[in-house]
């Protein structure tokens, strides 16, 4: 296999994943390098957001050293130090910001291990699987080829994986290869009730704050088909939340009966664009609407990114798929994939 050839010829590697990480991104990320540590290959992993607290044990707990870029390159990061990169859940420059004009005239090869439908032909070698609830579900087949046995810190790297872009096994993108893995990763020593509490039980009061702001500005539109939630700056800087305090929250809409799609707009504390999350019940294929706005995603799940106003990409989003909801709209099948969390 191509990326298990070119790791297997390295002897460090830079692991990174997309901007504002989640649980799939950080859990396959740190699986890797558990796994490469075990093939005598070092590795580190660059991180272009800030690591949120919740996830931070699976790096804690197993020694792995991370580059925090959030505030600019690390002055203690040099590329000539490693001979290859790996990019995990992600296969678009729009979700690694800053790094394509590092790596340009980098000669190292470039791998990517992702199981989103967007993708971008940039990389050496390449390994999608579309059909995969999570990357980190790619990343043990990838150990099992590699014959890396799944001792119990690599089983609850996997583990967070798997669970976070599932919802805990909860979404439709759960598969039986999702549940057999689960067990495999069980067996190998994970505790699932400290991991549930660790991603569930585990936030700060700041964020519930932010959750009930956001639930507040719920909007039904398109007789309760469609519900938009925005976020503005103010309400980062009322509660004390921040913008990694938006994870999930665009699943919330989704428990009401009548709604078909859901909307998070997100006003960031910088000057950057508006972030949108998309959630869908299947009816619309969100990944294809994103697309239009230069996003992209999942059928369930999508995010893009837009240089205006709020007001200004809720007047511009909430039209384009009002008209995508109207009886008259044709929309194509919905691709095969299930809803989580996909970084916008």
């Amino acid at each position: 296999m191509p990326i298990l050839d070119a790791l297997a010829a390295a002897k460090r590697v830079l692991v990174t994943t997309h901007v504002r990480p989640d649980g799939d991104a950080l859990g396959t990320s740190a699986a890797m390098v558990l796994a490469m540590r075990k093939m005598n290959i070092q590795s580190e992993v660059l991180l272009l957001s800030r690591l949120p607290n919740k996830y931070s044990f699976v790096f804690a707990e197993s020694g792995i050293v991370h580059h925090d870029a959030e505030a600019g390159w690390p002055a203690a990061l040099n590329l000539a130090d490693f001979d290859a990169l790996l990019v995990v859940d992600t296969g678009t420059w729009s979700q690694l910001p800053g790094l394509k004009e590092r790596v340009a005239g980098w000669k190292a090869p470039k791998l990517v291990v992702d199981h989103h439908l967007t993708q971008e032909n940039w990389a050496d070698a390449k390994l999608v699987v579309t059909e995969a609830a999570a990357a980190g579900e790619i990343a043990a087949e990838l150990l099992d080829r590699w014959n890396v046995p799944l001792d119990k810190s690599i089983a609850a790297a996997l583990f967070l994986a798997i669970a976070s872009d599932t919802g805990w096994f909860q979404f439709s993108n759960t598969r039986p290869y999702t549940l057999r893995l689960a067990a495999r990763l069980i067996e190998a020593g994970v505790d699932t009730d400290r991991m549930y509490q660790l991603l569930y039980q585990n936030e700060r009061a700041q964020r519930l704050a932010l959750q009930t702001r956001a639930q507040q500005s719920m909007e039904l539109l398109e007789g309760g088909r469609l519900a938009v939630m925005r976020v503005r700056k103010s309400d980062f800087e009322q509660t004390g939340a921040n913008v990694g305090d938006t994870e999930n929250l665009i699943n919330i809409p989704l428990q009401v009966r009548t709604v078909e799609v859901s909307l998070l707009m997100v006003e960031p504390l910088d000057a950057g664009p508006i972030r949108i999350s998309l959630r869908s019940k299947g009816q619309i294929d969100v990944a294809n609407f994103a697309e239009q706005f230069g996003g992209g995603g999942h059928a369930r799940a999508a995010g893009l990114k837009l240089n205006s106003t709020l007001d200004e990409a809720h007047g511009r989003v909430v039209a384009a798929m009002s008209r995508r909801l109207s009886p008259s709209a044709s929309e194509e099948s919905p691709r095969r994939h299930g809803g989580t969390e996909v970084p916008s």
